[in-house]
């Protein structure tokens, strides 16, 4: 294991990396290369593995599903292998009805078992409180949820849709993937965000083109305590404007208003209903405010 730490040092100083009971995982940018596989997965220096070898090893797992572009690809890519997979979604306060729905919708296509685990979020102070590390802290308590599930479903298996285009060195949560033992095919493969979409549209996902979405959660600053009523405004004032036609848009709380983040292209449609949109929004929050840094 030395020599191949001091080789790949050469080729990629000071890199990132990981502990696994199959070896260590060395995150890069835009690849993942493994390293070591005295009981699980195959690989070296500037090689990635297929995601069909990965399957090959893990035969039996169980999926933490979200409902997302990778997510929804590896649900699919498990059961077109034909290994035994059972995804699980976690609906707190932090996930909209509709991202269950939809979830529900990729998993029936996939022709994969979903279990939908019911979970208040809003009991761990340490979450509600909002600090930077707030995600960590989510991320434990929802995927200790499905493990309990899985392990009862017998799975000792748990896989994330984590890919390789993710830079993980600003993700609290993905620290804590990995003290969990949670596994990341999507990136162990190499598989990029591009590459997923693409092989996602082949598949005939319907998720191929689906815009990136956080939870709920992320719409409130930093610090700002996290209220039911705050997120429940979210939810409201984001399905209505996607039933107005917009996409990949964010409402965020802002001192009890809604700040609306738009993409360029879609400002003008916005502005033609800006009447009608700040009245029905006052619904929820005491003003409305556009964001005149838009989305990309």
């Amino acid at each position: 294991m030395t020599t191949c730490n001091s080789i790949l040092n050469r080729f990629f100083p000071v890199p990132k990396h990981s502990e696994t009971k199959s070896g260590i995982i060395y995150a890069l940018k835009s690849i993942s290369v493994i390293i070591g596989d005295e009981d699980g997965f195959k690989g070296g220096i500037g090689q990635t593995m297929d995601l069909n070898e990965f399957f090959a090893q893990n035969n039996r797992a169980a999926i933490a599903f979200s409902g997302g572009v990778d997510s929804s690809y590896l649900l699919y890519a498990a059961g077109k292998a034909g290994v035994g997979v059972k995804g699980y979604f976690v609906k707190s306060e932090f996930q909209p009805v509709s991202e269950v729905e939809n979830a529900k919708k990729v998993a029936a296509h996939a022709g994969v078992e979903l279990e939908i685990i019911q979970c208040s979020i809003l009991n761990a102070l340490e979450v509600i409180e909002n600090s930077k590390d707030r995600c960590y802290f989510c991320k434990k308590k929802i995927f200790s949820h499905i493990l309990e599930k899985a392990k009862a479903d017998g799975f000792n298996t748990i896989l994330d849709g984590t890919n390789a285009s993710d830079d993980i060195a600003d993700r609290p949560g993905y620290q804590a993937l990995q003290e969990m033992k949670v596994l990341s095919p999507l990136r162990i493969c190499g598989l990029t965000k591009e590459q997923i979409r693409k092989r996602s549209k082949e598949a005939g996902l319907t998720t191929w083109d689906k815009p990136s979405y956080s939870c709920l959660a992320t719409r409130i600053p930093t610090d700002t305590a996290i209220k039911q009523s705050m997120l429940e405004a979210t939810e409201h004032a984001e399905e209505y404007l996607k039933s107005l036609g917009f996409t990949d848009f964010r409402i965020r709380y802002l001192s009890g208003y809604a700040q609306i983040q738009l993409k360029n292209s879609q400002l003008t449609a916005f502005l033609a209903q800006k009447a009608n949109i700040k009245n029905k929004l006052e619904t929820w929050y005491s003003g409305v405010l556009l964001d005149m840094e838009t989305r990309e």
